[in-house]
């Protein structure tokens, strides 16, 4: 899978991507991921990518023209599944659309910054608008830097054991049951016998009993009917 990002704030996203399991798919050939500096595109030479609101108000737009010309540069040299712009008013992400994401080859993400980007560009280019939470962010930075992690260790090949991410939470609309390692005993708290019998049908049983009911105590909404 092949990842550009736009982005105005580069500098924030180096760190995310340069470690644990974002870090082992790239190193593995499994991920690239790549920076694209919007100044770089600035319609002048005081580097101005921004500008005032139209009809008043506070805060400035990112510009039309510096996210289309590098737009158009990336989209001249490899066709993306989905040109994704981080906004506070988009989809909320969640697992079922991180899943479909990661079937995917190519992704373009647009990370806004200020009072977000000029709307022609929204219509004009961008196939999915995804929020990360409802609440506001200083840029799509932070956002686009979960986004990522959340679909890049879904590629096969990126995680030591695949089947790892089939249990985590959400995957079936459940939050994932309790979990232990040793010591088996600490400070007078037990693991559950259960865990250390060795019966692989009856453990399977009681972490979907306890994946449902931690459900239905803290996120009864993904319960449903």
């Amino acid at each position: 899978m092949r990842i550009d990002i736009v982005t105005c704030q580069p500098d924030l996203l180096g760190s995310p991507f340069a470690h644990s399991i974002v870090k082992r798919a790239q190193d593995k050939g499994l991920a690239e991921i790549h920076l694209h500096d919007l100044r770089r595109y600035a319609i002048n030479k005081h580097g101005q990518i921004d500008d005032y609101v139209f009809g008043g108000g506070a805060g400035m737009v990112l510009r039309v023209e510096p996210i289309a010309a590098c737009f158009d540069e990336l989209l001249a040299e490899r066709t993306y599944e989905a040109v994704i712009y981080m906004t506070p008013d988009g989809e909320t992400l969640r697992q079922p659309l991180v899943n479909r994401l990661s079937l995917v080859g190519n992704l373009l993400i647009l990370c806004g910054h200020y009072k977000g980007v000029d709307e022609r560009i929204r219509t004009a280019y961008i196939t999915h608008e995804i929020s990360v939470g409802d609440y506001v962010l200083s840029g799509g930075e932070l956002g686009a830097a979960i986004l990522v992690d959340a679909v890049v260790r879904l590629l096969p090949g990126v995680l030591g054991n695949e089947e790892s991410a089939l249990s985590d939470s959400f995957q079936d609309n459940l939050l994932a049951p309790p979990v232990y390692t040793r010591p088996a005993e600490w400070r007078g708290l037990e693991v559950p016998e259960i865990l250390l019998s060795g019966n692989t049908p009856k453990i399977d049983v009681w972490r979907h009993d306890q994946a449902v009911e931690r459900t239905r105590q803290r996120r009864p909404d993904l319960l449903g009917d």
